[in-house]
């Protein structure tokens, strides 16, 4: 085997001059190489003296994979013209696997495969040799590069990678419908003999369906399979290499095939008559019972419509579709009666929503069956002989009379006594009373249609031998109407009249109302109490239309002589009684223009000036409180201006300034700054009482004591205090604030020009009244002193 495959891959070399021309042109040298099996060999160079190409040159390399052998898989050989064989030429591998998984014999250039190759894993190897001097290490040829392949052998079988598979194909499908396509990958050298070429078969599901050998399309076999007879076929697909030859590898997979549903099947009725029983008693709308009709089809296939074929008691009851049981359910339109009818029959047909063009020759997909119907007899409510019950009485009807009665009445077998009574629901029931064997209802209070008009209220019949069967129906009483009220004006009782009314002059139409409930055609009649029928001043015109003018019987009505009239109207009604009433018009005379429009009817506007108008008067108004608005406005912004120069003043923080709009008080009534500390501490006022009120009545000047002459005048002045302070005749109007103390122990002594002198004898205060008002009342205090000296006294 390695030697023919040595064989068919021997190269033949041409060897030329060499890779580097020489500089003098040189005659060209053909090397004939000689090949033993993977050896490939170079002459001996003749003119050593020039460079020529290496002598051994090769392609390619073959190894067999998964080798098993105990030896050494032999590659092949490298050698060199240069190699005498005297040892002299040393060999290197190197590249993929060199040392690990090819080695080299370094003398004879030997080449193995030390371990076993995959070629799935590494189709080839490239690797590199070389020749060099084994004594002097210097190569004796350039470095070459060369391939080994690794060589197949069918090793692997196909494999189904997307296996096992799942598919599906509609039922009643024709031979040759397609349902799936299955590949298998074989992972040998497909371009190296018949180890990759894989032929697919059938190894299960026949006769059902076929494949393909060569593409691994399965189709169908067999015609109209029917999923209602099988629906799951599994299918084993072989694989082959080696195109099926015996020897190849085999690999299988499975197909999982499912036929789907189409509509092939009608609906059918399991049996031809339903029998159903159904209590009378059953509300309409509820579900009496259900049929169903089979399909062996699925989902929307299997869907089934039922209606009612028209025929005996098909309009009592309805059918529908139960879309989770495809159940056919039959409902009560109407209600049943045992008494009436004892059963009912009637057809139902079933049949298919969705229908299948293609089946349609198989026949009509649809089915019938007959539903008898059973009523089964129950213990009822007494039944009234009418839904509902309306009655009329007129009001005020004496208490206790009869005004109708309700029936009602047990129709089962072996009918019941019944009874019945009020449905009690509130105060208004009261109003009633019914005879409970009889159902006769009556009057328990006097009624008043005015206040109620109408009653609505409950009559609950119940059966003696089971009170809690019970039915109820309504009963409607409408009071009828009494004439009982008399008829009123219907319109404001004032009117008026102009002053230049003419007589025969309609000044108002008036209409009547009624309180009671007027009838159809009900006439009011108006005319003039007899009181005033005499020269009156005005006069009623009956329109014969249920309305009436008040007419002006004269002219020249004045305000001055007359301002209101009073117009007695009597009004009756045509109902029986026939009330009447008298009604009081108020008619006020007013000035008007010449065409009627009201000027004025207030009395004072008389003695206003003749040709002053309603508008002229409005306009002098309107200026007087324009006027008032004015002065009201400038007084206000007086105000509001002193207001604010007095804010402005005291919020002003750059200057400490006080404003005084009354005259006196002078210091003593600023709070800009304390002055306490100005006072002499011993100087304790007696009284704080201010004296900023006026006196009643002037006191003459009092006497004082003459001051000695050696007196401090801080005890004078302290004196003199103390008796203003306590004396409520003194002017409040001026006042006296000493500062001259400057505290006890001072270095300085008192730095006042009054204690200058030894005495107050030697001082003289007549220059005080030269320093103008403000002193004049210390030069006062000073001069009634010397005027009051006894020594000067004659």
């Amino acid at each position: 085997m390695l030697t023919r495959n040595c064989l068919s891959l021997v190269l033949w070399v041409l060897f030329d001059g060499g890779l580097l021309k020489p500089l003098h042109p040189q005659p060209q040298q053909t090397l004939e190489g000689e090949l033993r099996g993977n050896v490939v060999t170079a002459p001996e160079r003749r003119t050593p003296a020039v460079r020529v190409k290496r002598g051994w040159v090769w392609n390619q390399f073959f190894v067999l994979e998964e080798y098993m052998g105990s030896e050494p898989q032999y590659v092949g050989k490298l050698h060199s013209d240069l190699d005498k064989g005297v040892g002299s030429v040393k060999y290197t591998l190197s590249g993929d696997g060199a040392g690990t998984v090819f080695t080299i014999d370094e003398t004879t250039g030997d080449i193995h495969a030390i371990k076993s190759l995959d070629r799935e894993e590494k189709p080839f190897y490239t690797l590199r040799a070389q020749a060099v001097d084994i004594d002097t290490r210097k190569p004796l040829e350039p470095e070459s590069e060369f391939i080994i392949k690794v060589q197949d052998i069918n090793d692997n079988e196909p494999k189904f990678l997307d296996g096992p598979y799942v598919a599906s194909v509609p039922e009643m499908s024709p031979v040759g419908a397609y349902v799936l396509q299955v590949k298998a990958t074989d992972a040998d050298d497909p371009t190296y003999g018949n180890s990759a070429r894989v032929v697919y078969s059938i190894l299960q599901g026949q006769p059902y369906f076929s494949i393909d050998p060569k593409t691994g399309v399965i189709r169908t076999a067999l015609p109209n399979m029917d999923r209602e007879v099988k629906e799951q076929y599994q299918v084993l697909i072989q694989a082959k290499d080696m195109g099926g030859q015996l020897g190849g590898l085999a690999g299988t997979t499975t197909v999982n095939i499912t036929l789907t549903d189409v509509n092939d099947n009608p609906p059918r009725f399991p049996k031809s008559i339903f029998h159903l029983k159904v209590p009378e008693t059953s509300h309409i709308g509820s579900a009496i019972g259900r049929i169903r009709a089979v399909d062996p089809d699925s989902g929307k296939n299997a869907e089934i419509e039922y209606t009612i074929v028209p025929g005996d008691g098909g309009n009592l009851f309805d059918i529908g579709t139960d879309e989770n049981t495809q159940e056919g359910v039959i409902k009560l339109k109407k209600p049943l009666d045992f008494e009436t009818k004892k059963a009912y029959t009637f057809k139902v047909e079933a049949s298919n929503v969705h229908l299948d063009h293609r089946f349609h020759s198989v026949g009509p997909f649809k089915d019938t069956a007959t539903v008898k119907i059973n009523v089964l007899d129950m213990d009822e409510p007494p039944i009234f002989s009418k839904p509902l019950y309306t009655m009329e009485v007129y009001e005020d009807t004496p208490v206790g009379t009869i005004i109708g009665a309700v029936t009602a009445q047990d129709l089962d077998v072996g009918s019941s006594v019944v009874r019945y009574f009020i449905d009690w629901k509130n105060d208004v029931d009261s109003y009633f009373t019914i005879d409970e064997m009889e159902g006769t209802i009556a009057t328990n209070e006097l009624l008043d249609r005015e206040t109620t008009a109408q009653y609505n209220f409950s009559i609950i019949a119940s059966k003696v031998s089971n009170p809690l069967l019970t039915s109820k129906v309504n009963v409607i009483i409408n009071v009828l109407d009494v004439n009982e009220f008399p008829p009123e004006i219907a319109v404001p009782y004032e009117s008026y009249v102009c002053e230049n009314a003419r007589p025969g002059q309609v000044i108002q139409i008036v209409g009547a109302a009624d309180k009671d409930l007027s009838p159809a055609g009900q006439r009011f009649s108006f005319r003039l109490s007899p009181e005033v029928s005499t020269k009156p001043n005005f006069t009623v015109h009956d329109f014969r239309n249920n309305t009436a003018g008040i007419v002006a019987r004269r002219s020249g009505y004045s305000r001055r002589q007359q301002e209101l009239y009073f117009l007695p109207v009597v009004i009756e009604d045509s109902s029986y009684p026939i009330q009447s009433s008298t009604n009081t018009m108020t008619i006020r005379v007013c000035r008007c223009d010449s065409d009627g429009t009201i000027l004025s009817c207030n009395v004072e506007a008389i003695f206003l000036p003749v040709g002053l108008s309603t508008g002229a008067l409005i306009a002098i108004l309107l200026c007087i409180v324009i006027l008032l608005v004015i002065v009201v406005l400038y007084v206000a912004l007086r105000r509001q201006k002193k207001k604010d120069t007095l804010m402005t003043s005291k919020e002003d923080i750059r200057d400490n300034v006080i404003h005084y709009d009354d005259e006196g008080g002078g210091e003593e009534d600023t709070q800009a700054f304390d002055i306490g500390a100005l006072r002499n501490p011993k100087a304790i006022e007696d009284n704080k009482i201010r004296r900023d009120i006026k006196p009643d009545a002037l006191c003459l000047p009092r006497s004082r004591p003459p001051a000695e002459d050696n007196t401090n005048i801080r005890d004078f002045i302290n004196q003199r205090l103390r008796e203003n302070d306590g004396d409520p005749s003194a002017p409040p109007y001026d006042s006296l604030a000493t500062y001259a103390y400057e505290g006890n122990g001072s270095v300085a002594e008192s730095l006042s020009s009054i204690d200058s002198l030894a005495t107050e004898a030697d001082q003289d205060y007549d220059y005080l009244s030269d320093w103008g008002p403000r002193f004049k009342v210390l030069a006062d205090m000073f001069g009634e002193e010397e005027s009051y000296n006894p020594d000067k006294v004659t």
